[in-house]
């Protein structure tokens, strides 16, 4: 199949950032590069969030017109999806080795991910509109899929571990993102977990409406201020700690 077809074959911001659609060449120079482009727009959603994103927007920033722009990326909707995948050089596989656990290994893939949600709070904005077919996104896919070689898995088994781990992942990602946006905004760490109002929902929390719920509101567990607790559980890690647990004991039953 040559480049030409490849690119018909392909939805256009696809083609694009595999490389494959040649840039134009009208005009007395080249002013642009869709790399220009797409880091113009991620530099924006870094400062200001994805709704600051526009084509006028970012061609502005460039000190061009939005006319020019879309000679080199058609829509909107494609400059997301190569905002979407630019961000998604993540380094996995360089931080991973043929000797490591896969243990260890599906934990460094996953707080790769979660570091992403950190440092691109936009990421997520973005909507899953199907499988990954660019080439940063099908890297993490890659990586992931190194992590399990030689694992008594199936193949499909190793793709849906992926969507596990990734779905987790995103998860606590975003959950993080608007903790990291509520302390940004003024709010405590105290009151994002309800701390300050646990004298109040303690009389409203009642044995009769929430006989399950009270008693770890009483005991501070609910709100994180169990005191008397032996230890004060990590959310990431046991959740994590437990899926992994579970892939380990669903492979134990395939030997």
């Amino acid at each position: 199949m040559d480049e030409e077809t490849r690119q018909d074959e392909l939805p256009r911001g696809v083609a694009l950032s595999w490389g494959i659609v040649k840039e134009p060449q009208r005009g007395p120079k080249r002013e642009m590069n869709v790399k220009q482009i797409v880091d113009a727009a991620i530099a924006i959603a870094d400062a200001e969030g994805l709704t600051a994103v526009s084509m006028n927007r970012v061609a502005s920033s460039l000190g061009f017109t939005a006319m020019s722009l879309y000679r080199y990326i058609p829509s909107k909707e494609d400059l997301l999806l190569l905002m979407q995948d630019a961000v998604c050089e993540l380094g996995i596989e360089e931080r991973i080795d043929e000797g490591m656990p896969w243990r260890e290994g599906l934990r460094i893939y996953v707080e790769a991910m979660i570091q992403l949600y950190q440092d691109r709070p936009w990421f997520s904005d973005i909507p899953i509109t199907g499988a990954p077919i660019t080439p940063n996104n099908l890297k993490v896919v890659d990586s992931a899929l190194r992590i399990m070689r030689g694992l008594p898995l199936t193949d499909a088994e190793k793709m849906s571990v992926i969507l596990l781990l990734s779905s987790y992942a995103r998860a606590c990602g975003i959950l993080q993102r608007d903790f990291n946006r509520a302390l940004k905004a003024g709010m405590t760490s105290a009151s994002f977990s309800g701390a300050p109002f646990l004298g109040a929902l303690s009389e409203l929390v009642t044995a009769e409406r929430f006989p399950d719920l009270r008693p770890l509101l009483v005991s501070g567990a609910y709100t994180g201020t169990d005191e008397a607790a032996d230890e004060i559980l990590d959310d990431f890690d046991f959740g994590l700690a437990r899926i992994l647990d579970g892939i380990e004991h669903y492979m134990a039953g395939k030997t």
